[in-house]
């Protein structure tokens, strides 16, 4: 892989895409889904109310979505590298904070903060890495960077419990710890410390105005965070309580659910490299549509396996198919690319924060599942729709 320059010298590209990893690890795969086990202990442990539990984890989607939103303007602000490393500081730091309960209000704040540094990684990370990767390899370092987010989901289900056992302040701590060490680990290995910006700030403040196939591939991402929601949200309930099989076995598809995702993402970026990071996407958007689908109709223990094999590896998965995409749909250069990977960040986090309220609406109001996993299935069998229609047009109008 080329070589990158960074302040302490070069830096290859597997080391780039290491950074990479660690980043989306802390920033989204520990300060988001290292959250979700922690939540029964927070409410029996007298912390917060149930209510107050699940508005702390609002505020985590809330902040990713302030920090989508603000990374451009971060990235003008200081060097890229610098706004990595302290947006992985920040989320490291936030742990600490939260081992000590001082009022619901200190607890939002910190867990907006955790949000918004997921927000600004998301944005940049993978962007400030792939540049140096050969276009070749670029599905799969992809794949090893998002691979970070199945790795903290898989922690969610294994590790968190582990340090329960020692108490709240110190699973908090143990987090934070664990943040600081892969902040550390990514440290030196961001490119481009030395290397003169490739734009001008003036350049930076431009608008991107995304032609029909990126903006359709900016709906489809967000209809992808709407149609994987139910899993994210409700699969461990949807088991334990909906199918009446107690919480052990809703937390063993939970477990499936964050092994899957720790490979889904290289196996995307694997089968991106092969075919195309197109018709990658589309055989994913199908394979997601019929996975969610299993869930809104009686299909047993075998459909409750794949759904839970498929959605977990799409959940991660489906970030660097959609990045390679949106990398060759923008223009060729990388203030436009970063623009446009901005843009779909945002789209995702609209549709995962909508999503996520309005289907815990239409729960309250239905007391089942079934409709839930219709309305995700079909959000995604939209996403291929519009793919489609978008294809077969650019089809048209080159012959």
């Amino acid at each position: 892989m080329r070589q990158a320059v960074v302040a302490s010298g070069q830096v290859s590209g597997w080391r780039a895409t290491l950074s990479g990893l660690c980043a989306s690890l802390v920033g989204i795969g520990l300060a988001r889904f290292a959250y979700t086990p922690l939540i029964p202990a927070l409410i029996d442990g007298g912390w917060f109310s149930p209510s107050q539990a699940a508005y702390l984890g609002a505020a985590n989607l809330a902040g990713y979505l302030a920090g989508a939103l603000l990374a451009g303007r971060m990235a003008l602000l200081a060097p890229p590298p610098t706004v990595l490393r302290t947006m992985m500081a920040l989320a490291s730091v936030s742990f600490f904070a939260c081992a000590f309960p001082l009022s619901f209000t200190w607890f939002f704040l910190w867990r907006f903060a955790s949000g918004l540094a997921g927000g600004v990684l998301m944005v940049l990370a993978a962007p400030a890495v792939l540049p140096h990767i050969p276009p070749s390899r670029r599905g799969l370092a992809g794949g090893v960077i998002f691979t970070g987010v199945g790795l903290g989901i898989a922690a969610s289900g294994t590790l968190v419990p582990l340090l329960l056992r020692a108490g709240l302040p110190s699973a908090w701590c143990g987090l934070g710890a664990l943040g600081l060490l892969l902040t550390a680990v990514a440290w030196s290995g961001w490119p481009g410390e030395r290397a003169k910006p490739s734009i001008e700030p003036a350049a930076g403040r431009c608008r991107l105005r995304p032609g029909l196939a990126l903006g359709a591939v900016l709906a489809e991402y967000a209809l992808v965070a709407v149609g994987l929601v139910p899993h994210m949200v409700f699969l461990v309930d949807f088991v334990a309580r909906g199918l009446g099989r107690g919480i052990d076995a809703g937390a063993g598809y939970w477990v499936l659910f964050g092994l899957s995702a720790t490979v889904g993402p290289v196996m995307a970026g694997s089968l991106a490299d092969r075919i195309g990071f197109g018709p990658a996407l589309r055989l994913a958007l199908a394979a997601q549509a019929t996975a969610v689908a299993l869930l809104a109709i009686p299909s047993g223990t075998a459909g409750l396996v794949v759904s839970s094999i498929v959605i977990g590896a799409s959940v991660p998965g489906a970030v660097p198919l959609v990045l390679g995409r949106v990398h060759e749909l923008a223009p060729d250069h990388d203030q436009a690319r970063r623009a446009a990977w901005s843009l779909a960040t945002i789209a995702f986090a609209l549709g995962q924060a909508g999503a996520a309220y309005g289907f815990s609406f239409v729960f309250a109001r239905t007391g089942g599942y079934d409709l839930l996993f219709q309305l995700a299935a079909g959000a995604l069998a939209l996403a291929l729709a519009i793919d489609l229609a978008v294809l077969m047009r650019r089809r048209d109008a080159s012959t």
